[in-house]
């Protein structure tokens, strides 16, 4: 019995080795979606809004160059970059228009990514619950967190395998944001406009 007691904390001794508390397991996080600059990543961005509904687009971005799909009502918008002109399709008027892009401007994926980035800065984590696939973490807002706008609690779920996130969600104001569905890993053909892709669709250059 004392040999199987012994074997038995000398087992809970090396668990303890293995553990990861919430700052190391974002830290390595962040490590990971370092990568999303040179590799490219695609993510799908939700918005939950009371009365108006779900509205959901999946961004993919690649350097400068960015994708961006939204469906809504069964019309399709979709949205190119490259950081110099901008492609802008809809489904339901069957056009492409090309404008100029304006630099100065951040583009929503820009945007995500930032969000993305430190997003637990200004909160309070904690792990939840974990299973042999992901770690669930609540972040609570902090006293000391001054920003007004910021919600006061997110759901981060992080995958063990790889240690990107599976999903953030949040909610402000009755408007629930989820990202989720991140991978890395995109090509130029992903993030380039091709109008052999839209046969019989008028495009209109504006630039």
């Amino acid at each position: 019995m004392k040999k199987i007691i012994t074997l038995f904390a000398a087992l809970l001794a090396a668990a303890a080795l293995f553990a990861q508390t919430p700052d190391e397991i974002i830290a390595r996080m962040d490590q990971e979606t370092d990568r999303f600059g040179p590799e490219g990543f695609s993510m799908y961005f939700e918005l939950k809004i009371p009365i108006l509904g779900t509205a959901g687009t999946t961004v993919t971005m690649l350097g400068d160059k960015y994708k961006m799909v939204t469906d809504v009502k069964g019309n399709s918008l979709m949205h190119w970059t490259d950081g110099q002109s901008e492609w802008g399709y809809d489904s339901g008027k069957k056009e492409v228009v090309i404008t100029t892009a304006k630099p100065s401007e951040e583009s929503q994926a820009e945007n995500n990514v930032k969000m993305l980035k430190g997003v637990t800065d200004g909160y309070d984590v904690k792990i939840k619950k974990e299973t042999d696939e992901a770690w669930y973490l609540v972040c609570t807002k902090s006293r000391t967190n001054p920003n007004k706008d910021d919600p006061k609690k997110m759901e981060l779920t992080i995958s063990k395998s790889t240690y990107l996130p599976i999903s953030v969600k949040s909610s402000l104001k009755g408007v629930t944001l989820t990202m989720r569905d991140f991978a890395i890993g995109a090509t130029e053909a992903d993030v380039t406009f091709n109008p052999a892709d839209f046969p019989g669709v008028q495009i209109i250059d504006k630039r």
